[in-house]
């Protein structure tokens, strides 16, 4: 019996639907954090720097899905090629959960929790930067082209402020780096993804 080949258009669905359910599962995580801030507010003590990068990752995982679109120029699909978009993905699911854990009851407040927690965030969160490079290649060389002259600024400056962020507790330096990160995240998608092309 012939195997009936499929084509990239009938595989493409399929990955998305992976691919979704990880990030909504991140998503999730983030939600039920935030909720749970709101349910009781004086349970733990909040900080500013956590719930900025609460912000900044819930943006990173509606960009995520808004960017894998371009997955669909993809025409060949390999084991490799799919096993590397879901592990992006568990990558960005694990930065929710690093955000949000089953249980705060060895900290005092959110910035106890984020202090002591925070080589295994950033590392996670230069892992991202990389990642999304590699992700990019994934869709072409001419898709990459268009990113190219900014990836290759942006990416080793990102790496080397997180590993900066995973050694140091200097909450001037947090403050900034947040801010900063968020500010360049809306840039990032307005000027380059504002719409898909």
């Amino acid at each position: 019996m012939q195997q009936q080949v499929l084509s990239a258009h009938d595989i493409f669905p399929h990955i998305r639907i992976v691919m979704g359910m990880v990030i909504g599962l991140g998503l999730t995580r983030l939600l039920s954090g935030v909720a749970r801030i709101v349910q009781h507010p004086a349970q733990y003590r909040l900080y500013a720097v956590h719930l900025a990068w609460v912000a900044s990752v819930m943006l990173t995982l509606v960009h995520f899905w808004w960017w894998e679109f371009g997955l669909y120029q993809i025409q060949i699909w390999t084991f490799g090629t799919y096993a590397f978009i879901v592990s992006y993905a568990v990558v960005l699911f694990l930065l929710c959960a690093l955000l949000f854990p089953d249980s705060m009851r060895d900290y005092e407040s959110y910035e106890d929790y984020f202090y002591a927690r925070r080589a295994w965030f950033f590392g996670l969160l230069a892992a991202t930067f990389l990642l999304d490079v590699v992700d990019t290649l994934i869709k072409g060389e001419a898709h990459f082209a268009r990113f190219a002259p900014e990836y290759l600024v942006r990416t080793p400056i990102l790496v080397v402020l997180c590993v900066v962020a995973a050694v140091t507790a200097n909450r001037h330096f947090h403050r900034i780096f947040v801010a900063a990160v968020l500010a360049y995240q809306l840039s990032w998608i307005f000027r380059l993804f504002d719409t898909l092309d």
